[in-house]
């Protein structure tokens, strides 16, 4: 009897312990679906969309920096490789456009030399500065594919026309300048010399430039005198709304140019009573300073936001008539105002669950946070209206494909918003 009950018990055992399992099966199973949803809802991160020869990806990363991001996604870079914003760049926004220009042969003809290089760089300059070749203001450049496929190798080829450097004294004073004309007249033409009827020249105007020619120019009879003067470098800023106001980055330093100018004086009892200028040429280029400024919280005037808002989505890919057909709506709906009104926020004129989502994030009526956020939902929600409004080859089309798709307005004034298109397209077409 014992034993019967013994196994009776061991049976009822076996039956409670595998309940038991499978409740916590059940369990566990429940969690990882809690947590792997979880995992989606809270996703974070910064976006990045990294251009690579022809092709885009979208990424989603919390790397530190864009080495790093470009890592974790897959790109290799070669050393030759040139990345914009630099791999050693911080993310502090909440999106990002990456451009990977990768190096490709470039032959460089600079008179009777022909030189092989591996370059990233874009222009004529960048690629002669990254090998170590000077470049004067005056000479000439032509860029293009190699004339010689069979010998180079497909690829680029950039051509240097030099210019002729020549010994001109300007009214006492001696410089050597270069000019890419061919005589002295045109040389006074190129460098804007204008001779009076008391000016004389060494030679004849018709003489030809060379090498090493010396090229005397006085005034007779009134007094003359050339001094060496500085020329201050322009300042372009960059705006950068994810930085604090009072933040600058100094990207490229600026460098003082200089000049020669040559000034009529006349002096009375041994004073100078009058000086103007008569001539004067430029001996050094100044350097332009580009700076990065933090401009977050920063407020703009409408008119400013239409240039800001042409610049950026020109910056994100989309053509000239493209961007006059998105902002042709953008004017009818609040006229480039980043402000709230009864009929929506914005230069969009964000309503419902969007207004919200805009209103959340650091600085709503700031006109880059308004761009950022209009690219955003170029990229998530409305893939579709980008999509379409980037086949656009018209105005009206991308105007129309942009009212339709994205604004979806009562009444839109369909004629107004093309004719807006319109100007803005005639006011930014030739910006660069």
């Amino acid at each position: 009897m014992n034993s019967l009950i013994h196994k009776s018990n061991t049976l009822l055992g076996r039956l409670v312990i595998a309940a038991l399992l499978l409740i916590v099966a059940i369990v566990i199973s429940v969690a990882n679906v809690t947590h792997a949803d979880n995992g989606v809802k809270n996703q974070s991160g910064r976006i990045l969309t990294i251009h690579d020869r022809g092709t885009t990806k979208v990424v989603v990363t919390e790397a530190a920096n864009i080495s790093d991001a470009l890592k974790e996604a897959g790109f290799v870079i070669d050393n030759n490789d040139v990345v914009e914003p630099a791999v050693t760049e911080k993310l502090v926004a909440s999106n990002y456009q990456v451009n990977i220009y990768r190096a490709r042969p470039v032959i460089i003809v600079d008179g009777n030399s022909r030189t092989k290089v591996i370059t990233a760089y874009q222009t004529a300059e960048q690629i002669a500065q990254s090998v170590g070749i000077k470049l004067y203001s005056e000479d000439k450049t032509i860029l293009g594919v190699t004339d010689n496929i069979i010998a180079d190798g497909a690829g680029l080829q950039l051509t240097i026309i030099r210019s002729t450097p020549f010994e001109l004294t300007l009214y006492g004073k001696t410089t050597i300048v270069r000019t890419q004309a061919k005589t002295i007249a045109t040389m006074l033409t190129e460098k804007g010399i204008k001779l009076s009827s008391d000016d004389r020249v060494s030679l004849d105007l018709n003489t030809a430039i060379t090498d090493g020619l010396a090229v005397r120019i006085w005034r007779e009879g009134k007094q003359t005198i050339t001094v060496d003067e500085l020329i201050n470098f322009e300042v372009d800023k960059i705006k950068d709304a994810d930085r604090e106001v009072g933040y600058v980055d100094v990207r490229t330093a600026g460098v003082k140019g200089s000049r020669n100018v040559s000034y009529e004086i006349t002096i009375q009892d041994g004073v100078e009573v009058n000086r103007t200028e008569i001539a004067s040429i430029t001996t050094l280029q100044p350097v332009k300073q580009v700076e990065v400024v933090g401009a977050k919280g920063e407020y703009t005037t409408p008119t400013e936001n239409e240039t800001i808002t042409w610049d950026f989505l020109i910056s994100n890919g989309f053509t000239k008539f493209q961007a006059a057909g998105i902002m042709g709506n953008l004017m009818q709906e609040h006229g480039f105002n980043t402000t709230d009104t009864s009929g929506g926020y914005g230069i969009v004129q964000w309503t419902g669950g969007r207004r919200s989502e805009l209103l959340s994030i650091a600085y709503p009526e700031n006109i880059y946070t308004q761009l950022n956020f209009l690219m955003h939902e170029f990229n998530t929600n409305y893939v579709g209206v980008r999509d379409a409004v980037k086949l656009a080859n018209t105005i009206d089309d991308a105007t129309i494909i942009f009212q339709n798709k994205f604004e979806r307005c009562g009444l839109c004034r369909e004629s107004q918003r093309v004719k807006f298109a319109y100007d803005i397209y005639a006011t930014f077409r030739d910006r660069q």
